[in-house]
């Protein structure tokens, strides 16, 4: 609001603080609609993925050890085994959200609940289909994971171009045609894939890790895991694995018209915390000893940040903290 202090004479001070006054209030009315005008989430007869899945992990160009486990802990982390003690708030409490999609009524039919697993991870780092991919090159390193009661991850490095990558997208999931079939009949296997943009569009695919490329600006915040790229990976991540477990096939939840819609991540883009609004992501928790913010515990002490997903119970979106 510069051009508004422009004025050579000094503003009364009771006009200045109803000035604040109203933009404050003007904030908090903006954040109620950010996180509380959504439209229904409408399920579209498909199937939702369903028992015991296991979440293969397909690493292609360089990751380090140190990455490679960060997000391994995440994927186990949406274990509720209770072996695999989480301080609160978890990320095994966030994923409850997604379970809540299993036990609508609306569904008309009986949806056995998800159980999420980390299976197999494969290493690519010959980049053995070149550092310029497109997506029928993310189908073929899909298909190298296991087809059946699996999602397979592909996950590309910094130095890795992928078709629409930074441009309209920074993951995405969808499904092909498995290999193998089941009682004689062809199927599909769901798969994602998440590209690290730190070194090519961090202001778009690891906000609020980087300052934002577009839009209000405000100061980065500091990664849980003291990686950048890898953080907003994990961000990414965690929605396309929403989006997969409960509209896997493009017919199952989801917003708006098909190949243009809103998951139970996506319908809460930006949402990390209470309070968000477009260039804030929330009231977080801030880990003392880092500085940095997280809203969920897990495995193996780790700390990440993981997004707003819709509440069907609410027509809401959702957060931990």
């Amino acid at each position: 609001m510069a051009s508004f202090f422009a004025s050579n004479t000094a503003l009364p001070k009771i006009l200045l603080a109803l000035c604040l006054l109203h933009m404050a209030s003007a904030t908090r009315r903006l954040a109620e609609l950010v996180q509380d005008q959504s439209p229904p989430m409408k399920y579209h007869n498909g199937p939702l993925l369903s028992g015991k899945i296991s979440v293969n992990l397909i690493w292609y160009g360089r990751f380090n050890p140190s990455q490679r486990t960060i997000v391994s802990d995440f994927v186990t982390s949406i274990s509720s085994d209770p072996s695999l003690a989480q301080a609160p708030p978890s990320v095994s409490q966030w994923w409850k959200t997604v379970d809540k999609y299993y036990h609508l009524s609306s569904s008309k039919r009986t949806t056995p609940s998800l159980t999420l697993s980390l299976g197999r991870q494969v290493l690519d780092e010959s980049y053995s289909l070149g550092k310029s991919l497109t997506s029928k090159h993310l189908v073929e390193l899909a298909s190298r994971g296991e087809q059946l009661n699996a999602i397979n991850v592909v996950l590309t490095s910094s130095d890795v171009a992928v078709e629409g990558f930074c441009m309209s997208r920074c993951g995405s999931h969808d499904s092909a045609v498995a290999s193998v079939k089941v009682n004689g009949r062809s199927s599909r296997f769901a798969y994602i894939w998440v590209g690290n943009s730190e070194t090519q569009c961090p202001g778009q695919c690891a906000w609020p890790f980087h300052q934002p490329q577009y839009g209000p600006q405000s100061p980065p915040l500091v990664a849980p895991n003291g990686d950048v790229g890898v953080d907003g990976m994990v961000i990414n991540l965690a929605g396309l694995l929403a989006g997969t477990a409960t509209n896997p096939f493009s017919n199952g939840y989801y917003q708006g018209e098909a190949g243009a819609s809103l998951e139970a991540a996506s319908a809460c883009t930006g949402i990390y915390g209470n309070g968000a609004y477009p260039g804030y992501a929330g009231n977080l928790l801030v880990d003392k000893a880092t500085g940095a913010s997280y809203n969920a515990h897990g495995v193996n002490g780790r700390k990440y940040l993981v997004p707003a997903l819709y509440d069907p119970s609410t027509s809401s979106c959702s957060t931990l903290v």
